[in-house]
């Protein structure tokens, strides 16, 4: 594996420890060589870390592949960039590909200042497009991270380049039902993973690093504030929708099609093309055969739309 080049933090390869670290400090880097590892044996040319202090807790992320703009992938709610699995390799040998951490997930500290909100994500988010230092970047996100993706480019549209949001989730699209399930599943899936390990239940390099990520108790505690999160948010992401436009960059939104009830299912996908709808540049593109999990069903969908985004704006910034 590679050393990042970033300018502004040193980085070290994988494996090397800082005396001076903290034992938190130490145990989050090492979550974050799992990640690498899991990542770098399916990107060839390996992958690269970085890390950017957010007032004294560190945000942390792996990258790939070269060129601008730069691609941030936002996982979906309560998960780590082990998610991106699927789409990195594909996307790191056209572009720059940033998988990130929220504060809490994966290998960054979590925020213990500011609690559940919408403004330590989106704050950390744009912190990250700026540390970058190439420009604005092409923001992907799945589900919940979809609409921190939206959140970013109605408050700081110069930071955003193109959007792809995977079956991103919507604040009209709350079924009680659907919210009791969703409660119930996370606990008993926390719970498992609690009593076995990721390691055990599988082999392999990413399964080393899921078990790594879940063996730290803010992580569980992280999921479950986001879950409620995307709850309590929803008369705020309202008033920010109504208030706000999307930048004129081109957004593309991909819409599942299994996984629920066809009703339920039908009412979400049209939610997901209201969005692009408002957009100067919009596409919605539908996903036979795809669950929630898009990028993982049928991850050659979302490269694909991930790079024709990539291609747009790249033109638009050469025009």
């Amino acid at each position: 594996m590679q050393k990042t080049e970033n300018k502004q933090n040193a980085q070290e390869p994988w494996g090397t420890q800082d005396t001076q670290d903290t034992q938190d400090t130490r145990a989050m880097r090492d979550v974050q060589v799992a990640i690498g590892q899991a990542l770098a044996e399916r990107v060839p040319g390996g992958v690269r870390q970085g890390e950017l202090d957010r007032g004294g807790r560190a945000l942390r992320w792996v990258e790939a592949g070269r060129g601008g703009p730069p691609v941030v992938l936002l996982a979906g709610c309560g998960t780590s960039s082990l998610t991106w699995a699927p789409v990195l390799p594909e996307l790191a040998a056209h572009s720059r590909v940033v998988a990130y951490d929220r504060a809490g997930l994966g290998a960054s500290d979590p925020d213990r200042v500011s609690g559940p909100s919408l403004e330590s994500p989106t704050g950390d988010l744009a912190a990250l497009v700026e540390h970058l230092g190439a420009g604005p970047a092409v923001l992907v996100g799945h589900s919940w991270g979809g609409q921190l993706a939206q959140l970013l480019a109605w408050r700081r549209p110069e930071l955003v380049a193109g959007l792809v949001l995977v079956d991103p989730a919507h604040e009209e699209f709350q079924p009680p039902a659907i919210r009791a399930a969703e409660a119930v599943l996370l606990r008993v899936g926390l719970l498992r993973a609690a009593l076995t390990p990721a390691a055990r239940r599988a082999g392999g390099a990413v399964a080393r690093a899921e078990a790594a990520v879940e063996a730290h108790r803010h992580q569980r505690l992280t999921v479950l504030d986001e879950n409620r999160l995307t709850v309590l948010a929803v008369s705020e992401l309202r008033r920010r929708r109504a208030a706000a436009r999307l930048p004129d960059v081109p957004v593309t939104v991909l819409s599942a099609t299994d996984g629920l009830p066809g009703a339920m299912r039908a009412r979400w996908t049209v939610l997901q093309s209201h969005v692009v709808a408002g957009a100067a540049k919009g596409s919605h593109i539908v996903v036979r055969g795809a669950g929630h999990h898009v990028h993982a069903d049928h991850p050659q969908a979302v490269a694909a739309a991930v790079l024709e985004v990539v291609e747009h704006a790249r033109q638009g910034r050469d025009s």
